[in-house]
């Protein structure tokens, strides 16, 4: 079934950006100037499985209704009164401002479905000023890159929560996105999504053969067979499971074919798109340089990690390998610390059965919340064995933290000078969370949020 997105928000908050981002094609005009945009424009998005109509629309600005930004206005207005739902967006590095306030009032009288989108929050910036958009009361805010196409699977997930009907049966289904409606991750009825990457001749395509049964993938000894992202339903134990057999990743110096290109692309979108990722090493040829670029992909993507050392056939039979193996991984795996590490042979079938109750768990534990008091106590604890150091003879102070979000888990600390907070502390805090509240091998977020000071730039009045 079809519908209707408006995209609402102030002036140059990246709105033309995003509808360019949905449709695949640079329709909008796009500048760094504010108030490019003045008409609505239409056009056909399509996100994962959904195909749409996206209605880009100009910047919400106060005017007399007979001036031209007043008339662009109620362009705008109508552009809400016929959309289903309404992706209201704001600037992520500008916070919160007065006029986003105002319009997410007009906004919620519209009482229609909406997302909020807090854009240009590519990497991590802008991410401590999202949290200023709860008090807007439009929900929980998504951190996005327009630009950079960052988050398009959170805003996939929250576009099916907010439009159950029309989302529920996609007349094209798409390889990446969910059949079903995507509210529940640990749900044993929704199939489970599962990437295989790795570099070539890994035996992504022989492991995932293993599993179904049969030679649904061509395989050899020829390196980058594979060029598509291929998704194939699979069932384990009763769980229904999706999993994507994706092209071997080379080094990007040694990728020169456009079509190689393409399908590395895709299998990076497959990541994107799943819940789980399994590195799939050659275990007689382990942990080469290019692993590591694979593991900052998927820690930069957000995704459950389990490691799978293939070929185990050839190599099992020596004394103490699995053990050295894990040990040579630490450093390697240093940003996904305690991945699970599971020997298979996608040959003989060895080590398919673990690696499966590593994904679901390395799936749970990507979806775990934990609840502000836990993680107030273990906070009071790590203040109390190991302070974080002063900054000009002033001490840094972390007053209380929360989660904001799970899969992946997204820790904020709100206090003073945390922008001061030294690299080695983040990673000792976010290393001390993923052994308090048992979370190996699952990349963690960490927002630090500074509090405003009341007085700052404020002159003393007589």
């Amino acid at each position: 079934m079809s519908f209707t997105l408006a995209i609402i928000g102030r002036p140059n908050v990246g709105k033309s950006t995003l509808f360019n981002r949905l449709v695949g094609k640079k329709l909008a005009l796009v500048d760094d100037q504010p108030g490019v945009t003045r008409d609505r424009r239409e056009g056909d998005a399509h996100l994962g499985d959904l195909d749409f109509t996206i209605i880009d629309t100009a910047g919400l600005e106060e005017s007399d209704a007979a001036t031209l930004t007043g008339r662009m206005r109620l362009q705008t207005e109508a552009a809400i009164a016929d959309a289903d739902a309404i992706l209201f967006v704001i600037d992520a590095r500008a916070g919160v401002t007065p006029t986003d306030r105002h319009f997410a009032q007009a906004v919620r009288r519209a009482s229609k479905p909406v997302i909020l989108i807090a854009n240009k929050a590519e990497g991590k910036q802008g991410l401590s000023e999202v949290y200023e958009a709860y008090g807007l009361g439009l929900g929980d805010p998504l951190p996005f890159s327009a630009e950079h196409g960052e988050g398009l699977s959170d805003l996939y997930d929250a576009i099916c929560e907010a439009l159950p009907e029309q989302t529920a049966k996609p007349e094209e289904p798409d390889e990446f996105a969910v059949e079903d409606e995507p509210l529940d991750y640990n749900d044993p009825k929704r199939p489970l999504r599962i990437a295989v990457i790795g570099r070539p001749n890994a035996g992504k395509s022989t492991l995932i053969n293993h599993m179904l049964g049969t030679e649904r993938l061509l395989v050899g000894p020829e390196a980058g067979i594979t060029r598509d992202s291929i998704g194939l339903e699979w069932e384990w134990r009763g769980r229904p499971i999706k999993i994507f057999d994706t092209a071997g990743i080379r080094k990007r110096a040694r990728v020169q074919e456009k079509l190689e290109k393409l399908s590395v692309a895709d299998g990076l979108r497959a990541v994107k798109f799943a819940e789980v990722v399994v590195l799939l090493l050659d275990a007689t040829i382990p942990f080469e340089k290019q692993d590591l670029a694979i593991l900052s992909i998927i820690e930069k993507e957000g995704r459950a990690l389990v490691i799978a050392l293939n070929k185990w056939d050839l190599v099992g039979h020596e004394q103490g390998l699995l053990k050295t193996l894990i040990e040579d991984a630490q450093p390697v795996t240093s940003m996904v610390k305690g991945a699970t590490i599971i020997p298979v042979s996608g040959l003989t079938g060895q080590g398919i059965d673990a690696l499966m109750q590593a994904c679901i768990k390395s799936s749970e534990t990507w979806s775990k919340r934990v609840s502000t008091g836990q993680i107030n106590r273990w906070l009071e604890q790590v203040l109390a064995t190991h302070p974080p150091p002063a900054v000009s003879g002033r001490r840094i102070k972390i007053r209380y933290a929360t989660q904001v979000k799970a899969r992946p888990p997204l820790f904020a600390l709100f206090g003073n000078q945390l922008d001061a907070l030294p690299d080695s502390y983040v990673r000792y805090m976010i290393n001390s969370l993923r052994e308090t509240f048992d979370m190996p091998g699952t990349p963690i977020r960490l927002s630090l949020r500074n509090s405003d000071n009341p007085y700052k730039n404020k002159r003393n009045k007589p």
